[in-house]
């Protein structure tokens, strides 16, 4: 019996039933032969750590702008963070480890550079609209390339659901894309505190009482308050929290709107980020040919289409230069 029957065989015998077991994933979009060691959604976690899109989320940004300092959140650090706790909750409730953590590494990557600036410039450009959610559908389905005989990731239907979902735009079909959706919001709203307070944006005596009164008034008590309540809060693999946590994390988020994500120092520059992301895309829209002399489009993709993949793609880092390379003037040099 190979590794990978005797991991699926521990699972279907240890599992919770509302389990998503690996032995019987919906599969990929392109068959291939099973891997003798890792089950499906070990080979998709793989995958996705692997990836391009992956490596690239150190670079982008979480929620503060070119934030000076080593110990601000990046898009990849945050989701490290969702992984770690989304795999915590998932072995105590007995649920698909694996698979929590393939989405929870995955579910950004289709975020653009500069964060939620840059998805809300994108969506006021692009036709239809833009969604990071969706955009990292198609990252590892068309834009990554994992073999060179066919486009993208190939992903199993769970793992691509989960990525597809998460942003709140559906309820992911397994009880382990509903946890990575919940543990996305109790990674941020813990993580964006910490660096507000650690740039100064907010003092302690700030924060709203009533919140921390029900969750506590360290980064750590937080997330074990939401962790062991969304423990014992789920039945029958129905992923929740308690309503007195649940509101205590609706007003914490409130208030992180209120005064961090809108109004704060930090945010001062989102206008310049905005426009850059604007004036890139519209570069590229308008001059396909630009776009194809730095990056090789996918054929038959509208000028729009592969302008909004390219500058999506990029990180904080890449955009500005990219940026300084076209629209500032440069040094004359013999």
């Amino acid at each position: 019996m190979s590794i990978r029957l005797q991991i699926e065989k521990r699972e279907a015998a240890v599992l919770a039933p509302a389990a998503t077991l690996s032995a019987r994933s919906c599969g990929r979009v392109w068959s291939e032969p099973e891997c003798e060691i890792r089950t499906a959604f070990q080979r998709d976690r793989d995958r996705i750590i692997h990836s391009k899109a992956f490596r690239r989320l150190k670079d982008k940004t979480q929620v503060f702008l070119v934030a000076h300092g080593d110990h601000y959140r990046t898009r990849l650090t945050h989701s490290l963070e969702v992984a770690q706790i989304a795999r915590t909750i998932a072995k105590a409730l007995r649920l698909n480890e694996d698979l929590t953590e393939a989405i929870a590494l995955g579910h950004d990557l289709g975020h653009t550079p500069f964060g939620h600036s840059g998805e809300d410039a994108l969506d006021h450009e692009v036709p239809g609209g833009f969604r990071h959610a969706e955009q990292g559908l198609r990252v590892v389905d068309l834009l990554e390339q994992g073999d060179p005989r066919r486009p993208g990731l190939n992903l199993t239907h769970e793992v691509r659901d989960g990525i597809a979902a998460h942003g709140g735009g559906g309820s992911p079909l397994t009880p382990e894309g509903r946890l990575v959706q919940l543990c996305d919001r109790v990674a941020y709203i813990n993580h964006d505190i910490d660096d507000a307070l650690r740039g100064g944006i907010i003092r302690p005596d700030e924060l709203p009482p009533a919140p921390l009164k029900a969750l506590g008034h360290r980064h750590s008590e937080r997330i074990h308050t939401m962790v062991k309540d969304i423990i014992h809060s789920t039945q029958d693999g129905k992923v929740r929290m308690s309503d007195p946590v649940a509101r205590a994390c609706r007003e914490l988020r409130e208030f992180l709107f209120e005064r961090v994500y809108a109004n704060s120092e930090a945010k001062e520059e989102e206008v310049k980020a905005k426009a850059v992301v604007v004036s890139l895309y519209r570069l590229y829209r308008d001059k396909p040919s630009l776009l194809e002399a730095e990056m090789a489009g996918r054929p038959g993709d509208s000028p729009a289409r592969a302008a909004c993949d390219h500058v999506a793609g990029m990180t904080d880092r890449y955009a500005i230069a990219t940026y300084t390379r076209h629209f500032l003037p440069l040094p004359w040099r013999r």
